[in-house]
C-alpha cells in the first residue's frame, strides 16, 4: 500500500481565497475591513518569522494587520496593558499572543486576558469551555484545520477509532473535543501512555503533536489509517534527507507504506494554522458587526417605546 499525500498546501489555498471572497463581502457590507492584532513580546526569531507570515497571510486576503511588539523585558502587567487596550479597539476583530512568551511571563494567564469575542485562537477559559460544552464560539486554529484536512479527504469520524498523541491545550485537548463532536471513539496518549505503539497500531485516524522527530513508526500505523502529522521538527538537511531540514512526528516513509492517506511535513498541517486563523478573525469580525447592528436597532427602537409609555 502506498498513501494518498494529502495536499494541506493546496486546501489552504482554497479555504484563503474562501475567505478573500467574504471578507470582501464583509468590507462592501460594512464599509470597513476585519482587523487583526498580532502581539509578539521579545525578539525570538521563530517567533519573529511566524508572525511576519501571519501579517502577510491577513493582507493577501483583506485584512487590516496590526503589528505590536514588546521588548522582552516586558512585565505581566505591560503586556496586561496592550492586551486591554487591544481589547477596546473596534478596529481589532481578534488578537492573538504569540507563544511562548519569555520564561517570566505567564502565558496562559496572558492569553486569558483576551476578550473571549476576540480570543483567534480559541485558548481563553471561556473558549475551551464553549467548546468543551459543544458551544458555539471561537477554536483552535490547528485542531480546525485538521478537521479540514479530514473532510476534504472524505474521512468518515462517526465510529472511527482516533488516537491522538499528545495534550497540550493548544491542540490535544481541544482536536479531542473536535472528534468527539463527530462521534469518533477517542483515545489520547501521552508521556506516560505504557504502550504507546499498541495504542497507535488501533486507530483508524493517528494524530500525532508532541514534537519529537519521527517518533511514529512505521508498525505504529494501522494498515489502511490515515495519518495526521502535526508535529515540525528542524534537524540538519543531512538527517531530515528533504531541502527545507523539516520533519514531523511520523517517520514518513514506512508509515506511508501502511497507511491509506498521510500528511507531508512540511506542506500537511502547517498551512491550514493560517487560514484557519484568517476564518476565525473573519467569523470574529461577523459577531462584532451583527453585536453592533443589533444594538444599533435598539437605541433606534428606545426613543419610541419612552414616548408610548408617556
Amino acid at each position: 500500500m502506498s498513501a494518498t499525500v494529502i495536499d494541506g498546501k493546496g486546501i489552504a489555498a482554497e479555504v484563503r481565497g474562501a475567505v478573500a471572497a467574504d471578507v470582501a463581502a464583509f468590507h462592501e457590507r460594512y464599509g470597513r475591513a476585519p482587523g487583526l492584532a498580532t502581539v509578539l513580546v521579545g525578539e525570538d526569531p521563530a517567533s519573529a518569522i511566524y508572525v511576519a507570515a501571519k501579517q502577510r497571510a491577513c493582507l493577501e486576503v483583506g485584512i487590516i494587520p496590526f503589528d505590536r511588539r514588546l521588548p522582552a523585558e516586558s512585565t505581566f502587567d505591560e503586556v496586561t496593558e496592550e492586551l486591554e487596550e487591544l481589547n477596546s479597539d473596534r478596529a481589532v476583530n481578534a488578537i492573538l499572543l504569540q507563544l511562548p512568551v519569555p520564561a517570566h511571563l505567564d502565558g496562559p494567564a496572558l492569553t486569558a486576558m483576551i476578550s473571549p469575542d476576540k480570543d483567534v485562537d480559541g485558548l481563553t477559559p471561556v473558549n475551551a469551555g464553549l467548546l468543551s460544552l459543544g458551544r458555539p464560539g471561537l477554536r483552535p486554529c490547528t485542531p480546525c484545520g485538521v478537521m479540514e484536512l479530514l473532510d476534504r479527504s472524505g474521512v468518515s469520524l462517526a465510529g472511527a477509532e482516533a488516537v491522538l498523541v499528545g495534550r497540550s491545550n493548544l491542540f490535544g485537548k481541544p482536536m479531542a473535543q473536535l472528534l468527539l463532536e463527530r462521534n469518533a471513539t477517542v483515545t489520547i496518549c501521552h508521556s506516560r501512555t505504557r504502550d504507546l505503539r499498541a495504542s497507535c497500531a488501533r486507530a483508524d485516524v493517528l494524530i500525532a503533536a508532541v514534537g519529537r522527530a519521527r517518533l511514529i513508526e512505521g508498525d505504529f500505523v494501522k494498515a489502511g489509517a490515515v495519518v495526521i502529522d502535526v508535529g515540525m521538527n528542524r534537524l540538519t538537511p543531512e538527517e531530515a534527507q528533504n531541502k527545507s531540514g523539516l520533519v514531523g512526528d511520523v517517520d514518513y516513509a514506512p508509515a506511508a507504506e501502511r497507511a491509506a492517506a498521510i500528511t507531508p511535513v512540511p506542506g500537511g498541517v502547517g498551512p491550514m494554522t493560517i487560514a484557519f486563523l484568517l476564518r476565525n478573525t473573519l467569523q470574529a469580525a461577523q459577531y462584532h458587526a451583527e453585536l453592533e447592528a443589533m444594538f444599533a436597532e435598539a437605541e433606534r427602537r428606545a426613543p419610541m417605546s419612552e414616548g408610548r409609555g408617556r
